[in-house]
C-alpha cells in the first residue's frame, strides 16, 4: 500500500472556492462519467441534498458530483452552479430534452466565523467547478469546503480551534481509495497514533484541552442546547467497481474514521455524513475498499487539523503547538 494524492483517483476532478469576507468556501467532486454513489448519515443535524436516490432501490444508477459547502443550508445552493457547469458539457442522466446533472451534497455551519450574510452560492459553485480543471495538487487547511470550519466548540467560540479541509489516499496494485473531508465538529480531534487530543475545547489561558467528553459527563443530567455550528462532512472516492449497495456500505464503514478521531462524533448538533463515489475502473473487494476508507478518512482528518492555519480569532493547531513551545 502507496500513500498518493486524492485528485489522482482515476475518474475524478475536484476543484474549490473561498470567500475571505465571508470566511467560507466550497469543495466539489466530480464524476463526468458518472460514478457509483452511496451515502452514510450519522449526525443528528444534517444538511444535505440528493441523499433519497443513493438508495439502492431507487432508480437513477450514477451521480455525476459531491459538493461539500458551509453556509449551512444556505451553501445548498452552490449545487446549482455545479449543475450549471455539467450540463454545459452535456454531462447527466438523459430525459429527451436536456440531460440532468445528479449532484448530490452536503454543508457544515460556519455562519459564527466571518460574515454571516456571505454564504456559498451558485457562481461560487460553478466558480469551483472550473477550478477542478486545473487542479493537479491536493490542498488542505483553509481550504474550500474548510474554509471556515472549527472544532471544539462545546462552550462557544472563545475555547474553540480552527478546523479546516483535509484528504488522504491509497493505493494497492491497481485499486485507489481516498477520503476528503471538512473538520468542523462539536468535539476534539484525536490523534489514533496516541490517543492524544490535537484539536478542541480549550482553557480560557489556552494552555490546555479542556476534554469535551468529560465536559458533557459533568452535565450529564442536564438536557442542553449545544447547538454552536457544527458538522463534519466528507467524500470517499475510489476507483472500483461497486454497486449502489457497496457504495452505501462503504460509506458507512468510513464513519469509523469519525469514531477514531472524533470525540464524540454523531452527536444530535452535528450533521455528520460520508458520500461516496465509485467510478468503476477496476475491481475491488467492497470489504477492503471500506477498511482502505476508513484508513484515509481519519488520516484526512488529522491531515485537515495539521495544515490549517489560525483565522478570525480561532487559533490553528500549528500556532497552538507554537504558542505552547512544542
Amino acid at each position: 500500500m502507496i500513500d498518493i494524492q486524492f485528485v489522482d483517483i482515476s475518474g475524478i476532478k475536484i476543484g474549490h472556492a473561498e470567500d475571505i469576507d465571508g470566511v467560507t468556501g466550497c469543495t466539489v467532486v466530480l464524476c463526468e462519467e458518472g460514478a457509483s454513489g452511496g451515502v452514510a448519515v450519522r449526525g443528528g443535524a444534517p444538511g444535505t441534498r440528493e441523499t433519497d436516490l443513493l438508495n439502492p432501490m431507487e432508480m437513477v444508477q450514477y451521480i455525476h458530483g459531491v459538493i461539500l459547502s458551509g453556509g449551512s443550508a444556505f451553501g445548498l445552493d452552490a449545487a446549482g452552479g455545479v449543475m450549471d457547469y455539467l450540463e454545459g458539457k452535456g454531462i447527466g442522466f438523459d430525459v429527451g430534452v436536456t440531460k440532468v446533472p445528479i449532484v448530490c451534497g452536503a454543508v457544515i455551519f460556519d455562519l459564527a466565523i466571518g460574515n454571516h450574510k456571505i454564504r456559498p452560492d451558485k457562481t461560487m459553485g460553478y466558480k469551483a467547478c472550473i477550478n477542478s480543471e486545473t487542479t493537479t495538487l491536493d490542498l488542505q487547511g483553509n481550504v474550500g469546503a474548510g474554509y471556515g470550519a472549527t472544532v471544539g466548540k462545546i462552550l462557544g467560540p472563545n475555547n474553540a480551534m480552527k478546523g479546516g479541509l483535509g484528504s488522504a489516499a491509497f493505493q494497492v496494485g491497481d485499486l485507489q481509495v481516498g477520503a476528503i473531508v471538512a473538520v468542523n465538529a462539536l468535539g476534539d480531534i484525536i490523534d489514533p497514533e496516541n490517543n492524544i487530543i490535537i484539536a478542541g475545547a480549550l482553557n480560557e489561558e489556552k494552555s490546555k484541552f479542556l476534554n469535551t467528553e468529560e465536559l458533557m459527563l459533568k452535565e450529564y443530567d442536564k438536557k442542553i442546547n449545544r447547538f454552536s455550528g457544527n458538522t463534519t462532512i466528507g467524500i470517499i472516492a475510489t476507483n472500483a467497481k461497486l454497486t449502489k449497495g457497496e457504495a452505501n456500505k462503504v460509506a458507512s464503514m468510513a464513519h469509523n474514521g469519525f469514531g477514531r478521531t472524533i470525540r464524540p462524533a454523531h452527536t444530535m448538533f452535528d450533521g455528520d455524513t460520508i458520500f461516496t463515489m465509485a467510478t468503476n475502473k477496476v475491481q475491488g473487494d467492497v470489504n477492503v475498499v471500506g477498511f482502505l476508507a476508513t484508513r484515509a478518512m481519519e488520516q484526512a482528518i488529522i491531515n485537515a487539523i495539521k495544515n490549517c492555519e489560525s483565522a478570525d480569532g480561532y487559533i490553528s493547531y500549528k500556532d497552538l503547538a507554537q504558542m505552547q513551545g512544542k
